[in-house]
């Protein structure tokens, strides 16, 4: 299937690994200029992105600066992909509301909302120009809220209420705005030895190993693993693409069929 993205250009955040590494691998080898922003730029992000930069997406400064080296290198945006979000499980808190720190909240919002808040306002004109798409990558906590580490799911439930903001204002300019709310995903974020899967382990008394084994049957997840990076990614490419031109405003769940009413 030609999914009609061969000269387009994107920003992928958050691109040098996991989720948004698998975006650039495949939105690179569709024929896409790829420019990834991350923290700390990784070998695998080099080789499959024409161009990359350094920059604390927290921070407004960040955030701004990584978009004009985008624009720089790029010459133009067509796609944006906001993958960057989470949070460092080493500085998260995992008790109640009531155990958990403001400044927790903050952070969490700081990195999963104003980062992509600040990331769009500096792209958009671009985007509007070229009547390009934006995909953001949220997470199935946005509907369950008393899940994960306290201000996540709400940052997450605020991101994807943004999308749904930006396609009623930009789609009739011909901008698409969809957004991907993945459940648990192979990545480090579950799999890493010092992250908050190993973090989660050790707080129900169990082995990393044991605890990832029984992720499945604990979401009650219909298809019995985790999804991988590879299948996010396959997913915002095409909302990326000519084909799926129609598809704007909307908020695909690819959880594996963990939530059962989505």
């Amino acid at each position: 299937m030609d999914l009609g993205l061969n000269g387009k250009t994107a920003l992928v955040t958050g691109a040098s690994r996991g989720i948004g590494l698998a975006v650039a691998d495949e939105l690179a080898a569709e024929g896409v200029r790829v420019f990834g922003v991350a923290r700390n730029i990784s070998p695998e992000l080099e080789k499959v992105a024409a161009g990359t930069v350094s920059a604390d997406l927290s921070t407004t400064e960040g955030a701004v600066a990584a978009v004009e080296a985008a624009l720089t290198e790029l010459g133009g945006i067509d796609i944006l992909v906001n993958n960057v979000g989470g949070g460092d499980a080493d500085k998260l808190t995992l008790g109640g509301f009531l155990d958990t720190p403001e400044d927790q909240w903050r952070k969490l919002f700081d990195l999963n909302l104003f980062g992509v808040v600040t990331a769009v306002r500096a792209a958009l004109p671009s985007i509007v120009e070229r009547r390009g798409a934006i995909i953001t990558v949220s997470s199935i906590n946005a509907r369950i809220p008393a899940a994960g580490p306290v201000g996540y799911s709400e940052a997450k439930a605020a991101l994807t209420n943004f999308g749904k903001r930006l396609s009623e204002e930009f789609g009739p300019q011909g901008v698409r705005v969809n957004t991907v709310s993945p459940g648990p995903v192979g990545t480090d974020i579950w799999r890493g030895p010092n992250q908050l899967g190993a973090k989660l382990a050790a707080a129900n008394g169990v082995s990393h190993e044991d605890f990832l084994a029984a992720i499945p049957g604990q979401f009650n997840i219909a298809a019995g693993r985790i999804a991988e990076p590879a299948e996010i990614a396959a997913l915002v490419t095409f909302l990326a693409s000519e084909r799926a031109a129609i598809i704007n405003g909307s908020d695909y769940v690819i959880d594996g069929g963990i939530l059962k009413n989505a």
